[in-house]
Parts: structure tokens; sequence; C-alpha cells
């Protein structure tokens, strides 16, 4: 690269993206004078000028109080935290001084180029990996569910893909065949293994495991080092500012350098964790997700194809579907690659129950990986010397009858509520939910009333997810973050003063009125054995 620039940086033969690549390794001013001449008399493209402009920018930064650009780049060649040969020549010509400390803190800290930490091109990805927490010994639901989909994914994946690893990463189909595309299922924590045998139970057909008994609950900075080093598979990353190329997998169970999608489970820890290790491997992350599918995707965006004008298939695109800000709308996330940089895995945080488990087939065949990683002492520095478990709290799931308040009670709270008590005890099992919307609120009530409004008795995407025979809805508009947490319920019968609310779209049977004058109608039906009240069907 250093030929290169001297001979001088040609900017018509790159896009914007890999201009920006070469030119961070380009450390002489005059340099980047000549190639923003050619840039100007050339196609002369204004974000191509404005990334020139800002590197030279960054490097009077850089050398601000050095004597040259030379004495710069040698001081700075070697790795961060170690003195070179060169940098040892450089403190040889003075002494030490505050100024150095500082230019050497500022530069090694700097941000302007923190996108191209780690960023490989041309790599090798497999597997959809799947974070499988696990608590009190035992596996969570979720995490039987993601293997579930998970499964079902690559079983797809392959009928559509073949089984080719060269193809599977933009080869020729006939070359040499490496295998179907795997489920890995990931645990740590104390005693591990029979955990890790279950996790093939329910889908997996590798599942990689790391035991140690001070891992018994989850901790942040130990989780977050352990799963990152798995999904490296050992290796150490490369580092952009410092030169060095990393260093190769060290495991012999795959031969790729990341996972091609992770799966997290949307917990207080899952969704802690995700972000942390999806960070460390220089990717992103949707969050709450409710639904996943691997699909081709028609992009024109130049950030992503290069060349404005241009469209790029993306194939095997995991599209990850969560409901947007309005609530009453899904969007879809997608991780694609730049033209000079890839982005892997493609990876989200999936909410409970979005999926079904499969039934687990405890004869199943997978592989076992024990993961070996020296825990420095340091990432346990914090000690639990005690601690008490909460509640169970309010499990809303597994009864006949389900009643949820939303933000139509606002006129009256500690009413709306009594009045939902009051249906809730007519029938023989039943239990009172809450929307998002009165969880938020805040709103002010009185007397016993104030123990039912908890978090803990939200329903939808970001609370409980709940089948009951009966669902009945009042005054709750339909938001897709609610109809996540109770659309598959036998029968859903709505109750709202507004006809055009979204959740008549989804209900059964629709009743427009006043949640305040319909609730006890209501309730002395169901106490006189019989619902006498006419309901208004569902247009669909």
């Amino acid at each position: 690269m250093a030929d290169e620039t001297d001979a001088g940086l040609d900017p018509s033969e790159y896009t914007v993206d890999e201009l920006e690549a070469e030119l961070n390794a380009v450390s002489n001013p005059s340099d980047l004078d000549a190639v923003l001449a050619a840039e100007e008399s050339g196609k002369d493209r204004k974000t191509a000028k404005e990334a020139i402009r800002k590197r030279i920018d960054a490097l009077e930064v850089e050398t601000e109080g050095e004597p040259t650009d030379t004495d710069h780049e040698e001081e700075y060649a070697g790795e961060e935290g170690t003195d070179t040969p060169e940098a040892a020549g450089d403190a040889e010509q003075g002494d030490e001084s505050p100024d150095e400390t500082d230019v050497s803190y500022e530069v090694e800290n700097r941000t302007w180029d923190k996108h191209h930490v780690r960023a490989l091109k041309g790599g090798t990805y497999r597997d959809m990996w799947v974070y499988c927490e696990t608590q009190g010994g035992e596996l969570l639901d979720v995490s039987k569910e993601m293997l579930g989909k998970a499964r079902d994914l690559m079983d797809g994946y392959n009928d559509d893909y073949g089984v080719s690893v060269s193809e599977a990463n933009g080869g020729s189909s006939d070359e040499s065949d490496g295998g179907d595309e795997r489920v890995v299922g990931v645990l740590v924590g104390d005693e591990m293994e029979p955990l890790a045998e279950e996790a093939v139970a329910y889908g997996a057909d590798v599942a990689i495991y790391h035991e140690d008994d001070r891992l018994e609950r989850f901790r942040h900075k130990p989780y977050t080092e352990i799963v990152s080093d798995m999904a490296r598979g050992g290796a150490d990353p490369p580092n952009w500012a410092t030169g060095d190329p990393g260093t190769e997998p060290t495991v012999d169970w795959r031969d790729y350098d990341k996972p091609r999608y992770f799966l997290f489970p949307a917990t207080n820890n899952g969704r802690d964790l995700s972000a942390q290790v999806q960070g460390e491997l220089d990717s992103g992350l949707a969050s709450d997700c409710s639904g996943l599918s691997i699909e081709e995707e028609l992009i024109s965006n130049p950030v992503k194809t290069g060349e404005p004008g241009e469209k790029v298939e993306f194939e095997r695109v995991l599209h990850m579907k969560r409901p947007d800000f309005s609530g009453f709308e899904y969007s879809t996330i997608l991780c694609l690659d730049n033209p000079g940089r890839e982005f892997h895995p493609q990876g989200c945080s999936v909410i409970p129950g979005s999926f079904d488990a499969i039934d687990p087939d405890h004869d199943r065949e997978g592989e076992l990986v024990e993961h070996d990683l020296d825990l420095p002492d340091d990432w346990f520095r914090v000690e639990v010397s005690e601690w008490d478990r909460l509640d169970d709290g309010v499990d809303l799931t597994g009864h006949d009858v389900v009643v949820a308040l939303g933000r139509g009670i606002g006129d009256d709270p500690t009413e709306g509520i009594e009045l939902g008590i009051d249906l809730v005890e007519a029938f023989e099992d039943a239990a009172l939910g809450l929307s998002r919307g009165v969880v938020t609120a805040s709103y002010s009530v009185d007397g016993h009333v104030a123990d039912y409004v908890a978090e803990e008795r939200q329903i939808g995407e970001t609370g409980q997810e709940v089948e009951p025979r009966l669902y009945i809805a009042a005054g709750i508009s339909g938001a897709v973050q609610h109809k996540v947490g109770m659309d598959e319920s036998d029968t859903i019968v709505a109750i709202n003063t507004d006809p055009e609310a979204r959740i008549r779209d989804f209900s059964d049977y629709f009743i427009e009125g006043d949640l305040f004058e319909v609730l006890p109608r209501l309730t002395e039906s169901v106490e006189a054995g019989e619902l006498t009240l006419r309901a208004e069907a569902s247009d669909d």
C-alpha cells in the first residue's frame, strides 16, 4: 500500500467506500493533496472529495506538535501499548514529555476510523448459531423455541442453497462438497454438558459449551468474552489501527471465520449479551424480533452496491421482522454487506414465545464441543456474596380467560381496573392483563387496585404472550406489539369506542362501546350463567 501511495493513488479505480479504506493507509498530507487533485480532475465525486479532506484533517490532528509526518508514522507503527524499534528511535531524539504522552493517547483512542476495526473482506461464514440461555440447570423455553426455528430455517437453507462450502461463499457449485450448514447451540455456565445434549435433542447439530463453576449466574464480562471467542474460533481479530492481521482459528470442528447467523433470546441477559457480542464481532443487531426468514433481496442503495444506479441481489439474507416504533406496522431489518467490508454474523434477539419449540428427540445425534479459554481473575473481580430470589410474579399463561385493559381506562383508571377485576372473578379460571400503554402511563390509582398495575401483567412483544380460549381486550387500540402477545388466542373479543380501531381487524367479535358500560354488563351475564350482550362480528 505504501508503494502505491508514493506512486500516486488513482481514486478513479475505487468506489467511495473502497477509497476511504485506501486513504486510511496514506500518512503523508502531500500525497493526499495529489489524490484530491486527481479526483477533482476525474470523476469529481462530492462524497469522495469529502472523504479525502476528512483524512487530511485527521492527519493534521494526529501530527500536531510532531516534527514530521514520517516521525509520526514510525511512532505509531507498532502495536498499541508496545515499543517498536521505530518508536524507540523517536524516543531517543528527546526526553519524554507530557505532550508526547497526550498525542499517543489521542491517536490510540481516536474514533474517526473505528468503523474499519476488525472489518473482514472475503471472509468465510457458515452455520446458524443460537445462544441457549439457561437458568437453574434448565434450558429456558425461549432457547428451545429458537433452536426449533433455527432448525426449520437451516433445513430450508440447505434445500435452497445446496451443500457446497465454496458455493455458499460465492464460488462455483462444482467445487468440493463441504456438507450442509448446521445449527450450533451455544451454552455458558456451570455443568453445561447435559444441557448441551438437550440442545441437540431440540434441533442443534453441534453444541459448544463452556463450563466453569464461577459462571453459575450470568456475568457480563466473561460471558461476552467467551461467546465472542467461540464465534471467532479462538482466533484473535485483526486490528486495522495497528496493521495486526490477527490469528487464524484454532479449532478443528469448523473451518470458517465467523457464524453466518446468530440468534439470541430477547431476555434481560440476552439483550445485554447480544449487543456486546455482535459489537465484538463487528456486526449489527436487530433487537426484539418476532419473525425470521432467509430470502434474497434486490438492493439499489449505493452504500451497499458501490455505485449509484446499480442494483445488486444479495443472497442468504436473514430477514428479521419486528414491530416499528409506531406500534402499528412491522419493519424488516436486514444486515447487508458494504462493497469494502462484510458484516457477519447477521444477528438478532428473539422475543420469547414467537416460535414453537420442536418435540425433543433424545436419540438424535449431534456433536458436543467443550470450549477452552483461560478466564482471567480480573473478569470476576465483582463477587456476589448473597442474593434473594424474587417472587415468581404473575403468570398469565395457561388460563382459560384473559381480560386485558388498555388506555381506555384513562378517564378513571381505578374504576376501570376494578371493573376488569370484577369480570376476572366472574370466570372460574381467568387473569387480568394490561397493555403496554397502561404500564407506561403511570396512572394514579387507589387502594388495592395499585397491586394490579404492574409491569409483570403486561401483554405483548415486551411482555407475556398468552393463548387463552377467550381473550377480552377492553380499551386497547391494537398496536402490533400487543397483537404479538395475544393473537394466538382461540376467541378474541374487543371493546372499543372507536369503530376504526386496529384491533377490530384481528378480533372475532367487536363491541363498539365504552368499557365502563360494557364490562359491568359482561360481568352480570357471566355471573348469571349466560351472555346476553349482543356482539357485532368483525368484518373478517
